[in-house]
């Protein structure tokens, strides 16, 4: 019996969320949740954190005039919103027996893109988990991926077993997770098959909303209703990302694969009103999902269940145009067409789409079950680690220590320079 609080603040930077996970043996219980929004400064500072240490090295990225400011203000805000969950539900931390720590990404150079680019894989994560367990009391499981780049694999997605153990509940099907980027896996008799990192989902949409309006996203769609799809557009967002989209799978992938700067600078160029811009990032978003189903080797079944989890899918353009791209009733590129028609045959029944019952907190819950997992000593399932017959047990616990002075795990083991 473990109850373990699950943390994520994923690359969107929209919000803290945490859940309070029970878990008895694999079932899971969620005791409680809680979110808190970043305010506009947290989420500036962060982007120009991510432009700047972008191919960098522990060293330099140290040395940056404004990095530790950035990274304390970051875990004591996770740190602030952990001790708020506990004052407000009255929970006893002595009951807790950890914190599953993801930490920011703000760079991932995985072995799946560092083979074709000829560089040598890292990821970059900032948080520093004995930081976060001297502010909150509780210790601090965290820095999953690291353990994975280092013994050749790509670290993520590392959601894919999680969905597998959410099956034994919620059965077999696909889960596609919408968040800041889209990731899935194909989940067979509790075991996922395989699982891969799609691309951008709330990406382009959200950083163009918070560039253009006082807005954090497309509530409801309320912008992408009143604009259409500019199909030139379309094809050049897939033109730009095309070197990761069609890779094989398994792959992970970064923001910085998609050239966001270079799409929104399109779109300024060619005079492309707002509301058209935002409806194509939420139509591509949907695209990218279903064109990255259709990399799935023949030799797996495509399941027409879609269960769904991640805050992007309440955006009902991109809800709507996913279903309708399954169906084959929307607008697809002519390299594409013959692709997305054999994607289509493949189901042996149409697609059935809903919400997961577990899918809000879906990722934050993600953390706490690897948490779980490095208190056991166990591997984290991820197919291609099982396949390659190899046993990781993920992860570093920090214990609170109230006389520390100086952190010096601010940066994740795998980030550049390690190898």
């Amino acid at each position: 019996m473990y109850r373990i609080i699950g943390n994520m603040t994923g690359n969107s930077m929209d919000a803290i969320d945490l859940v309070l996970t029970e878990f008895n043996g694999d079932k899971m219980t969620d005791i409680c949740v809680y979110t808190k929004p970043y305010d506009r400064k947290i989420q500036e500072q962060m982007e120009r954190l991510r432009a700047e240490v972008f191919n960098k090295e522990r060293q330099e990225i140290e040395k940056l005039p404004d990095f530790q400011s950035i990274h304390d203000e970051y875990i004591k805000g996770v740190a602030d919103c952990i001790n708020e969950m506990c004052a407000k539900y009255q929970i006893d931390k002595k009951t807790i027996n950890a914190i599953g720590f993801h930490g920011k990404t703000l760079d991932h150079n995985p072995p799946s893109k560092a083979k074709i680019d000829k560089t040598k894989p890292y990821t970059l994560q900032i948080g520093s988990g004995q930081m976060l367990a001297d502010l909150t009391g509780i210790p601090v499981v965290y820095d999953f991926r690291s353990d994975f780049i280092m013994a050749g694999f790509d670290g993520a997605p590392l959601i894919p077993p999680h969905n597998a153990h959410i099956s034994l509940t919620e059965g077999d099907g696909c889960y596609y997770n919408g968040g800041n980027t889209s990731n899935f896996a194909l989940v067979f008799n509790g075991v996922a098959q395989v699982g891969a990192d799609a691309g951008p989902f709330n990406e382009y949409t959200d950083n163009f909303i918070r560039q253009n309006t006082k807005e954090a996203f497309d509530k409801d769609g309320m912008f992408g209703k009143k604009g259409q799809l500019d199909e030139k557009l379309l094809q050049v967002l897939f033109d730009y990302g095309r070197k990761y989209y069609e890779l094989p799978l398994p792959k992970s992938g970064d923001p910085a694969y998609y050239h966001k700067d270079k799409v929104f600078g399109y779109v300024k160029d060619n005079k492309i009103c707002f509301e058209d811009a935002v409806r194509t990032f939420e139509y591509f978003a949907a695209y990218i999902a279903v064109q990255a189903l259709t990399l799935v080797p023949d030799n797996i079944v495509m399941p027409n269940r879609m269960i769904l989890f991640g805050g992007g899918w309440k955006n009902p353009i991109v809800r709507e145009s996913f279903e309708n791209l399954l169906k084959g009733e929307s607008f697809v590129l002519a390299e594409h067409q013959e692709a997305f028609a054999k994607l289509q045959k493949r189901f042996k029944k149409k697609p059935v789409v809903r919400y997961s019952s577990f899918g809000e907190y879906m990722e934050a819950r993600l953390f706490a079950d690897l948490a779980r997992y490095k208190l056991e000593g166990r591997t984290w399932e991820v197919s291609e680690v099982i396949k390659a017959g190899q046993n990781i047990v993920c992860g570093i616990i920090a214990k609170p220590d109230k006389a520390r002075l100086k952190y010096d795990d601010c940066i994740n083991r795998a980030a550049k320079g390690w190898a």
